[in-house]
């Protein structure tokens, strides 16, 4: 009586089968990525963007007089360029938040991309430094309705008050700013959320204003 044929187990030759040393993304320092390198949402009209962008261990805290003078000079410089505007800002300790508008998703990308390198060349100047100063690509949230705007701007404008416990205006944001100081470093929106349309989401107790 014949038996019946069994299958044979199959020996994978060569380095390419399995899990190996080595494999996948490459670590960045060492470290996984903190920020998603998935492709980022496209889109083709103006649009509100909430960026953060983290800076490594070993650059300065944000949060000086020097380092508040040399961010206030990169905006300055990168004011409308390549699709892409600020429109308010505030530093932490060790990230930066920006409010901004973005022409479409290159413009985004492109416009981010510049002002990140402003950035990092001012604060290795000041730093008497060479070499990386931010930690990761930039994290993007597109906002969509006017609450989405509203509570990104509460956010980004009163994180000093998550972080550090402070009260009234943040000293390192776009609140700091005089009229004539706004006007030289920040650009002035287009969208309808961005030009007041997140103020019909405001509670109707609040009277904060200031864009």
């Amino acid at each position: 009586m014949l038996k019946a044929p069994r299958q044979q187990d199959l020996p994978i030759p060569g380095p390419w089968g399995g899990k190996r040393a080595g494999a996948g993304r490459r670590l960045i320092d060492g470290r996984r990525p903190l920020v998603s390198h998935k492709a980022r949402p496209q889109f083709e009209k103006p649009t509100v963007v909430h960026a953060t962008v983290r800076v490594r261990d070993d650059v300065w805290n944000l949060r000086s007089k020097r380092c508040f003078r040399v961010m206030k000079q990169a905006l300055h410089d990168a004011l409308g360029r390549m699709g892409l505007r600020v429109i308010d800002f505030s530093l932490q300790g060790n990230h930066l938040h920006l409010i901004v508008e973005a022409d479409s998703s290159s413009s985004l990308s492109r416009g981010m991309q510049g002002l990140c390198i402003r950035i990092a060349r001012a604060l290795n100047r000041l730093m008497e430094r060479n070499g990386k100063v931010f930690a990761d690509h930039f994290h993007s949230r597109l906002l969509h309705s006017p609450t989405e705007v509203m509570r990104a701007i509460q956010y980004v404008l009163g994180n000093h008050r998550k972080h550090y416990g402070h009260t009234g205006d943040d000293p390192y944001a776009s609140t700091a700013l005089f009229l004539a100081e706004r006007e030289e470093i920040l650009a002035k929106p287009v969208t309808w959320a961005l030009r007041g349309g997140w103020r019909r989401a405001l509670p109707k107790s609040s009277g904060e204003a200031h864009i």
